[in-house]
């Protein structure tokens, strides 16, 4: 179960050995090849425009070197203008023909490319939301921002400018060599000629930018954690006057990000004058060659305009390829990246053949279950409960104990190893996901609350719910005065978490989420932390409403909530020691008994 997410947080480095860069590269080339195979006919339809397109500008030199060569003597012998404006219009056909067509190729690009990124940005969100809580807990929601922000957009890139500048470096190019050999053979064995050193030169860029690009993502995905981090721990930051140091840590990490795309700089750097040196060089020999055959009269002026134009669009828009290269490795690695997300697994995956639950009847039972986190300890050895539907159990122990681990493990967050936990006789494993929501609902010390109104935070627990039944359910919990004191009332807007209410106000409106879903069962996970005590007094009775009638499980540290359970548990090291009413174990001299003495003594 941890392997998985283990691997995906490895993913986030660049030192790969090269069978897994190999696997990763194939998994990335799957993802792309199934995004854009639903729209092979519109692919395939690009790809011809671009072709025709390509094709109507390869012909521009040649007319050139015509009108040169038959044209223009035409005019200056018998003042014959016909070929000079048949050339001339050819010249301005060509011309418009091409633009139309590159603006066809254009808007069938973009379709393509937003067509892909819709569907790759839908995958993305739908698969981390479907992803355990183990995953979330391992994997930082800043590298989840930055695989839907910055690598999305790195994709974006290539498949809007980087395909055309491939089109225009390879497909040009091979099209204006032909043209050349066509033209004059001699010249195209220049250009064979010249491949070899630059066949060496692509071969040496590409290795080393994959290289530096793998790494400008790696440390792009860090720096994004770092700024995510340090903003939504602002408060913490704050209370203890960490700004020098996060700014020092951010520093580094700006410092190296600057160093890895001053690499790809310097690569380029490298690269475009070792370019332009093969090409002069090409367009040296052919000049010098084509003037001696001109004085063997073996070659014409209009030709040798054509070779040059020809030898020189030939190695122009191999600087195009070079920016489709930059643009490639970088969405590369960013696809690698988005791939390894996509490619989790589902450590708490929905069952293949579920089990309808209309009414749970809300009986639990932990069923010889064994469960550790990950490589970690087993926290629950062999753990067996059972809770009758109905009944309020109170969970007390010493921290490290299992209590959340019991709630995590009841709510599904995660699989035990061994063992099931059973709703109603059914392992949650094969019961169906929308009942299994339905019937266990989990209020936690966090208490958060999303963008938008009150209300529509407290419809969160019942979609659809009507405003009737909002009210009714946080009067029920005690949450309607303070809500009706809000600017707008029930339709105030929280802000961001929940910002414009206190902690306990939040917790309130959670409860009142939890009473509107009407589960079978519930689990109050410190439910009550963030409250002081006399809020914790006022809303007993809340409690005890939100409670009746249904199974619950509480997890507090503060006794005081335990004093409306039916039965406490006293665990430790994943084990029940004690089992009782609140009542029987406070008399006795267990551990229960000792924790509840210290509680009062706190108290006076």
């Amino acid at each position: 179960m941890s392997g998985t997410v283990h691997g995906v947080a490895g993913e986030d480095r660049s030192d790969y050995t090269k069978a897994e860069s190999k696997a990763i590269r194939s998994r990335s080339w799957r993802l792309l090849l199934s995004l854009i195979a639903p729209m092979k006919w519109r692919v395939i339809l690009t790809a011809v425009v671009v072709v025709a397109q390509t094709a109507v500008r390869v012909l521009g030199p040649a007319l050139l070197g015509l009108g040169l060569n038959a044209a223009l003597p035409a005019v200056l012998e018998g003042e014959d203008w016909g070929p000079t404006w048949l050339i001339a219009g050819a010249y301005a056909g060509t011309a418009i023909v091409g633009a139309a067509l590159l603006a066809w190729y254009d808007m069938l690009a973009a379709r393509v490319t937003q067509t892909v990124l819709l569907d790759l940005r839908t995958r993305v969100f739908r698969h981390t939301q479907r992803l355990s809580l183990e995953f979330h807990e391992t994997y930082t929601s800043g590298r989840i921002i930055s695989r839907q922000t910055s690598d999305l957009d790195t994709i974006r890139e290539l498949l809007n400018g980087g395909l055309t500048q491939l089109v225009n470096g390879v497909l040009y190019g091979v099209f204006t060599f032909i043209a050349l050999v066509i033209v004059d053979w001699q010249s195209g064995l220049v250009i064979v000629v010249m491949l070899v050193p630059l066949t060496l030169l692509l071969r040496w860029f590409y290795r080393r930018s994959q290289l530096a690009y793998r790494a400008t993502r790696v440390i792009s995905a860090q720096v994004i954690v770092k700024f995510v981090e340090t903003m939504t721990g602002i408060r913490a930051g704050k209370a203890f006057r960490s700004e020098p140091r996060n700014e020092v840590t951010f520093g580094k990490l700006s410092w190296n990000y600057r160093e890895a795309n001053m690499r790809v700089i310097r690569l380029f750097g490298t690269f475009e004058p070792a370019l332009m040196a093969i090409s002069a060089f090409a367009i040296g020999i052919v000049v010098l060659w084509g003037g001696v055959r001109i004085t063997w009269d073996e070659f014409s002026v209009g030709l040798l305009l054509s070779v040059v134009l020809y030898v020189r669009n030939f190695f122009t828009p191999l600087q195009e390829v070079a920016m489709f290269v930059n643009s490639f490795q970088s969405a590369s690695a960013a696809l690698e990246k988005v791939s390894g997300v996509l490619e989790e697994g589902l450590s708490v995956p929905d069952p293949t053949k579920p089990v309808a639950i209309e009414t749970a009847r809300g009986h639990l039972l932990f069923d010889d279950v064994t469960f550790g986190y990950g490589e970690g300890r087993t926290v629950l050895p062999h753990f067996r409960l059972d809770i009758p539907a109905g009944q309020t159990v109170a969970l007390v122990g010493t921290t490290g104990a299992g209590k959340s681990t019991l709630a995590k493990l009841l709510s599904r967050f995660y699989d035990p190893t061994r063992g099931a936990v059973r709703l109603d006789g059914i392992d949650l494993r094969n019961l169906d996901p929308g009942d299994m929501r339905r019937a266990i609902v989990m209020v936690t010390q966090e208490a958060y609350l999303f963008s938008g109104s009150v209300a529509d935070n407290i419809a969160l627990g019942r979609p659809g719910a009507s405003p009737e039944e909002i009210i009714a359910a946080a009067k029920a919990v005690g949450a309607h005065e303070f809500i009706e004191q809000l600017p707008d009332g029930y339709d105030t807007d929280v802000n961001k978490r929940g910002g414009r209410v206190s902690a306990g106000q939040r917790q309130l409106v959670s409860f009142a989420r939890a009473f509107l879903a009407d589960p079978a069962v519930l689990i109050l996970d410190e439910a009550t932390a963030s409250l002081d005590i006399p809020s914790e007094r006022a809303i007993q009775d809340a409690l005890q409403t939100l409670l009746a009638d249904r199974t619950a499980i509480i997890i507090a540290h503060r006794l005081s909530t335990v004093e409306i359970a039916d039965r406490v548990l006293v665990m430790e090291y994943g084990e029940i020691i004690e089992d009782d009413s609140p009542e029987a174990l406070k008399q006795g001299t267990g551990k229960f008994a000792q924790l509840h003495k210290a509680w009062q003594d706190s108290l006076v």
